[in-house]
């Protein structure tokens, strides 16, 4: 059995034991796709469509380093920001002698102090979650750890808006047009429930989608405390923060292909691999900056990114220098430079699927069948 072989069964029995009802996958290297590939149906129901490669998928936390990592990145290129920039500065309520010290850097790592999440339902609007965020107290003394925090991520996507001058997706926008020749602008053809006149574009990536293709998103379900429950969310973000903010957050909300993010992540690897030239802000350097372990005690993550720990995600068989990320929904997204690879796994976990365990056993079988690739 070839190593696609043996990664493709993984997921196709991931589908039958209802982890999730759609995969698309992209794997390749710093010139190109090695493998793509759809699986399964956009739900469970037994008349759904099939998955397309180019089926639009909720990335959830992917947005983390997609956007709001990426954005960060060129603001500190050109001098707009400094990572050693105290939080306090961007924010009143961020106020008290335990978060004076509080930097965007340790927003970045996920050592900021604050929790996970807020403990009530998500506020209507960026005004509430500033408050309330900056009133919440801090879990623990800023870097004496690492605590994985939305909330943090919100904060970076509202002090990137404000010091870039335009929103965190025209922002991202505007790098993301860089990315050509890596961009697929084509598009496929399909004729979900018997309209011929559907476009589904490769080159997807944005916070919001066009109303031509939104339909033909991969669906999920709300979550029980969301206002929404006994919804099939189509086309509509999941998480309930980025849902008070209008679809824009800085640690949720973008959209996506499995070619987008594979071009996507073709420019980041090739830049990990010491290859100049690249478009900003995927410059060696800069990326090498933000892929470096963070030196907070027992923590997996650097700027923005996580990195491989043998009980991570990304499996066991992925070099020392990988890097990547997960989302909530069912995806995730792994580069290893030592082996000029990535690797692309996009899921609706979130449309009555399995646990967030039963999500992180596949990824791991998944990526550790094609540890040879």
């Amino acid at each position: 059995m070839t190593k696609p072989d043996a990664a493709r069964r993984v997921v196709v029995e991931a589908i039958r034991a209802r982890v999730f009802p759609a995969a698309a996958i992209e794997v390749g290297n710093g010139a190109s796709a090695l493998w793509s590939e759809a699986v399964g149906t956009l739900t469970f129901d037994v008349s759904s469509p099939p998955a397309n490669v180019n089926t639009p998928f909720d990335l959830a936390s992917l947005t983390k380093v997609v956007a709001t990592t990426t954005v960060v990145m060129e603001l500190v290129r050109t001098g707009a920001l400094d990572l050693d920039e105290r939080v306090s500065a961007f924010f009143e309520d961020w106020r008290g002698a335990d978060r004076e010290p509080v930097t965007v850097r340790d927003l970045l790592e996920h050592a900021s102090g604050l929790a996970a999440r807020l403990l009530d339902p998500p506020p209507t609007g960026r005004r509430e979650l500033e408050h309330d965020i900056g009133a919440m107290p801090l879990e623990y003394r800023p870097r004496s750890r690492s605590t994985y925090s939305d909330l943090g991520f919100i904060l970076l996507g509202f002090l990137a808006a404000d010091r870039g001058g335009a929103s965190l997706a025209a922002q991202f926008d505007r790098v993301w047009v860089r990315l050509q020749p890596d961009r697929d602008p084509g598009s496929v053809r399909l004729q979900p429930d018997g309209d011929a006149g559907v476009l589904l574009r490769p080159d997807l990536l944005a916070f919001d989608l066009p109303a031509e293709v939104r339909r033909l998103a991969a669906p999920t379900r709300p979550m029980d405390e969301d206002a929404r429950r006994g919804r099939l969310l189509v086309g509509d973000v999941h998480d309930t923060y980025a849902v008070a903010l209008g679809g824009v957050a800085g640690h949720a909300g973008m959209f996506g292909t499995a070619p987008a993010l594979g071009a996507f992540a073709r420019v980041v690897l090739r830049a990990s691999r010491g290859e100049a030239g690249g478009p900003p802000p995927f410059s060696p350097p800069l990326v090498a900056a933000f892929t470096t372990k963070s030196g907070v005690a027992d923590s997996s993550r650097a700027l923005g990114w996580d990195t491989m720990r043998h009980t991570s995600s990304c499996g066991s068989r992925m070099s020392s220098l990988a890097f990547g990320h997960v989302g909530f929904t069912g995806t995730s997204l792994w580069i290893d430079p030592a082996r000029d690879r990535y690797f692309v796994l996009l899921t609706n976990r979130a449309c009555d699927g399995g646990t967030i365990d039963d999500m992180r056993a596949v990824r791991r079988a998944f990526h550790d069948a094609l540890g040879d690739l």
